[in-house]
């Protein structure tokens, strides 16, 4: 059972664990594959192969066989929620993510390569000529900007959809506060009835964006009803936006940090390297359907446990040095994205966006350097900076 797991003591709003939660991971991973984190009360998956086989155990799910009662408060956010393919399983989960398929295929977004391309071009030249913050100036505005265009949205509204996305974003934080979930709440609203609006006007007028085609998508007679249509849209904006700022600042940080940057032509290899070495998701978790045994140790029915990824990507039973970035690492699967059933819908989005903004990047300013040291957020269970200032010359 769980109670004799190793147990593990760590604020994750700490500050030496917001900069560096990798040591924290390497001191608990010589533990076992499993800990107790009495912070969370959650028991933890640490190493490759538990997280891995978690994730991909059609016995663990995103749903609590008991549902968990949320504040009358918090009704708007969690209505949203309540359609939202990453917390629903199967038969409601398989339907909606195959009918989002229809729509968000891997054509529609091979597509968009040219348009990312001419937007990194676009960003690159409106930067100062002096020290700029990279996350601001560039890693925020590029995904978001891209997300609107796929949803047939206006740029103009890129600045709405990137504070709507932060502010829901802010309940997965640890120690969020009643200010952040009014923020998240005002957000869920908004957000909600700009897209119920847009939605109706695409049915009336159709394009050639995501939304029409979700509208369109059908199977076996089955059609998206508008508050899925709602929630896909913002899990695609919330999910993909945070992942992508966060992964393109982490992987220029770790690029000039490791004598990299501008020296190693840009490859996929290399963009998984980025992604493995330090990931913009460190905890995800599953509800246990039944008895289940996870290297040795049987998690009971009912309970939950955390997945973390960012200690799963420097397991060292699955990767050799895994505190080493090497671009030239032999590729293995990683879990930045996660795995299994809830595999991250927007991976190959996210893969091109990072895959092209940095080779834009390292073609246009080649000597892009640190201005001060790095920082990341106070943001747990993600992962990602505050601000990266550089420079050019």
């Amino acid at each position: 059972m769980l109670e004799d797991l190793p147990q593990v003591a760590q604020n994750p709003l700490d500050v030496a664990f917001v900069q560096d939660p990798y040591s924290a991971y390497d001191q608990w991973r010589a533990l076992g594959p499993l800990v107790h984190w009495q912070d969370y009360a959650l028991p933890c998956a640490i190493s490759y192969a538990a997280a891995n086989a978690i994730l991909r155990d059609r016995r663990f799910g995103r749903v609590p066989l008991t549902p968990v009662a949320q504040p009358d408060h918090l009704a708007p956010f969690y209505d949203i929620e309540a359609h939202s393919m990453l917390e629903l399983e199967p038969p409601r989960h398989t339907r909606l993510r195959n009918l989002v398929l229809r729509a968000f295929t891997s054509r529609r977004i091979n597509e968009l390569a040219p348009e990312i391309e001419i937007l990194c071009s676009q960003l690159i030249a409106k930067l100062p000529d002096g020290p700029f913050d990279l996350i601001t100036d560039y890693a925020q505005p590029l995904p978001v900007i891209i997300i609107a265009r796929l949803l047939g949205v206006p740029d103009s509204m890129a600045p709405d959809l990137l504070r709507w996305s932060n502010a829901m974003v802010g309940m997965y934080q640890a120690g969020r506060t009643r200010a952040d979930e009014e923020r998240a709440v005002a957000a869920s609203r908004d957000f909600v009835t700009f897209l119920r609006g847009y939605i109706d006007s695409r049915r009336a007028d159709p394009r050639d964006d995501l939304i029409t085609h979700l509208i369109a998508a059908e199977q076996d007679g089955e059609m998206l009803s508008t508050d899925e249509m709602i929630s896909t849209c913002i899990l695609l904006l919330n999910a993909g936006h945070e992942a992508t700022v966060h992964s393109l600042g982490n992987a220029v940080k770790t690029l000039i940090e490791t004598g990299h940057y501008g020296q190693t032509p840009v490859t996929d290899t290399l963009v998984e390297e980025c992604l493995r070495f330090d990931p913009a998701l460190h905890l995800f978790t599953r509800w246990a359907y039944e008895d289940i045994d996870v290297m040795g140790r049987t998690i009971p029915k009912g309970a939950q446990i955390a997945c973390l990824l960012g200690a799963a990507n420097r397991c060292p039973k699955h990767w050799d040095a895994p505190e080493r970035f090497d671009p030239a690492r032999i590729e293995k699967p990683h879990l930045a994205f996660g795995a299994g059933l809830h595999f991250c819908l927007g991976a190959p989005l996210a893969r091109l966006e990072l895959r092209l903004a940095l080779d834009a990047l390292t073609r246009a300013l080649p000597r892009l350097h640190l201005t001060e040291p790095a920082v990341y957020a106070d943001i747990y269970h993600f992962h990602g900076l505050s601000r990266l200032m550089v420079d050019r010359a």
